[in-house]
């Protein structure tokens, strides 16, 4: 049961008939589980914790550096050399302190990765390499655990909902072959990034993980693009590969 500073602090949300007590409820019974802890994840974990999510584990390895403070919101000048999950940590509770934030600050792969996704209710991956989002999607499969995917480099964004409890539904290795992977070293360090798209992928990531927590709305579907400098979003429909080496044997 919600108390009266709940009520009151939730109330614009609840508000919503497609969320109401209900859904709130929900957001409040829930576990998020975030990976990475920098542009993409920043305003994602802030937002969460904002909206009332029980729940999030967050994991980074990194220390937050100067050159992140340009649009890792949830880090600050005082962050400085510190880890950026305990850094996120700080910011989400300082935000709200009912949110229960466990900061992980290691890389996590292998069985603690698959035990840590098959704990959450859905998992977002903020990460920047193509090696950490095969593991997770491939951890996300296993345990058929709601996966949203969040890219971001110079002017473009690009988000996915990958849900394998949906038959249909298919997985980043279908979107992205293994044996395709593109540039591995194509990073923000190396090739820039527009501080506030960022901003717009994350809290798309934080839209699409509210709405699979609360029950409001329809999941994503396929593949949305943004492109920064004319402002234009793009929807592609993103079949499932049959052939596929992680997600083919699902079902």
């Amino acid at each position: 049961m919600m108390d009266d500073q709940a009520l009151l602090r939730y109330s614009r949300q609840i508000m919503l008939p497609e969320v109401d007590i209900e859904g709130q409820t929900r957001l409040h019974s829930a576990h998020a589980l975030i990976i990475g802890a920098g542009g993409l994840g920043s305003p994602a974990a802030l937002y969460l914790a904002a909206s009332g999510v029980g729940k999030i584990t967050i994991a980074d390895a990194d220390q937050v550096e100067l050159s992140n403070l340009q649009r890792q919101i949830a880090h600050h000048q005082n962050s400085l050399g510190m880890n950026k999950a305990h850094s996120a940590q700080a910011s989400m509770q300082a935000l709200n302190p009912h949110c229960e934030v466990v900061a992980l600050d290691q890389d996590v792969k292998g069985e603690p990765l698959e035990a840590l996704v098959a704990s959450a209710d859905v998992v977002l991956d903020c990460t920047d390499r193509f090696s950490s989002r095969y593991m997770i999607n491939a951890a996300s499969q296993k345990a058929k655990v709601p996966l949203i995917s969040g890219a971001a480099i110079r002017f473009s964004g690009q988000l996915a909902v990958f849900d394998p409890r949906d038959v249909n539904c298919p997985c980043y290795a279908c979107l992205y072959p293994p044996d395709d992977q593109g540039d591995e070293a194509l990073s923000c360090a190396e090739s820039g990034v527009m501080a506030p798209l960022v901003g717009v992928i994350g809290c798309f990531q934080a839209v699409e993980a509210f709405k699979l927590l609360s029950g409001a709305g329809t999941i994503h579907q396929g593949l949305s693009t943004f492109e920064g400098l004319s402002g234009q979003w793009r929807h592609f429909k993103v079949p499932r590969d049959p052939a596929c080496p992680v997600c083919a044997q699902r079902y």
